[in-house]
């Protein structure tokens, strides 16, 4: 009797500490996961959101060689290898799958739908216009991520401020990326409201560059970037051709005006992976199933300038834009 009495007592030890717990978020990540990154191309951009991703993992307790195991491959702008990349992670059963730009994004659903692993895209400009997610944002499988959305209209509006006479703004892009042609549907969308003609010109790879920079610079009188992954690992290319027809080159983020371009209302990517690094650990601590998982934009946006830049077009920016810049470089990287 005795000893029911104590047994008694243990189980109902047991379940009121099991009770208390529950709710309770536990900081302690368990177990090993391995998750296979895939990104689209090589250039700072995405180097940046890889970064920040691993970063944004490490900071919610996941890190390589503790409980993680990460498997990176760069399919260099090819179709073809991007398929391979997610494949393999696929038939090895990964836990997670990366995806870094709009192409991997949508080779990487349509490989991992069906065996439902999940998949997370970062650096994916309109996640609808991809056919990732729904009008109201909602996932249209077991994939979700943060979108690099840029901010048009403000950079219009810097554009505008800085080349007041500028009529006819520029833009390349890459025909089969859908972020791009997005992008660019909404440039013209607000150009009218400041009196510009988007000009654009579009290439199917890298090789068609050099042409294609020709052909745009003759009908311009500023270029600005997008989100354009083939473009933007190609842009020495049009900072080169630009510069010597004295044509500015707005960028869309930090590190396009870090290497040649004069300024830009634009993105940082190591933010941008880390909110994605902070969304997959909700994933892996099994918080939330990507499924349900709303896709994130980042919300902030930063001017920066190229004072560099602007000495070589012998252009003098003026001083509230210098104050209002969130970082001002003096070199070209």
């Amino acid at each position: 009797m005795r000893t029911k009495k104590i047994l008694a007592i243990i189980i109902s030890l047991s379940m009121f500490m099991s009770l208390s717990s529950c709710g309770k978020k536990s900081s302690k990540v368990e177990g090993e996961f391995r998750i296979g990154i895939g990104q689209f191309a090589e250039h700072p951009s995405l180097d940046n959101c890889r970064e920040g991703f691993l970063l944004g993992l490490r900071e919610e307790g996941f890190e390589q060689g503790k409980n993680v195991t990460f498997r990176i491959d760069n399919a260099q702008t090819d179709g073809g290898f991007a398929s391979q990349i997610f494949d393999n992670y696929v038939n090895n059963n990964m836990d997670m799958i990366v995806a870094i730009a709009t192409p991997m994004a949508q080779m990487a659903y349509s490989r991992a739908k069906d065996k439902n692993i999940p998949v997370i895209f970062t650096a994916v400009t309109d996640p609808v216009a991809a056919e990732l997610a729904d009008e109201n944002g909602k996932p249209v499988g077991n994939i979700t991520g943060t979108s690099d959305k840029l901010p048009v209209d403000l950079q219009l509006s810097l554009i505008h401020e800085m080349y007041p006479e500028a009529k006819r703004v520029g833009i390349l892009y890459t025909t089969s990326e859908v972020n791009s042609i997005s992008s660019i549907e909404e440039y013209k969308y607000y150009a009218s409201s400041y009196g510009i003609d988007i000009i654009t010109q579009g290439i199917s790879d890298t090789s068609d560059m050099a042409l294609a920079c020709d052909n745009i610079l003759n009908k311009v009188d500023v270029m600005t970037n997008v989100t354009d992954n083939t473009v933007v690992a190609s842009l020495p290319v049009l900072l080169s051709k630009a510069n010597e027809k004295n044509i500015p080159v707005f960028g869309s983020e930090i590190e396009q005006v870090k290497k040649g371009c004069i300024a830009c209302m634009g993105l940082d990517y190591v933010e941008l992976g880390k909110q994605t690094g902070r969304m997959a650990a909700k994933i892996l601590k099994g918080e939330v199933e990507a499924k349900n998982l709303n896709y994130e934009i980042i919300e902030s946006a930063s001017l920066y300038v190229n004072s560099k830049v602007a000495d070589n077009l012998n252009y003098i920016i003026n001083q509230d834009i210098i104050d209002r810049a969130n970082q001002v470089f003096d070199t070209i990287s």
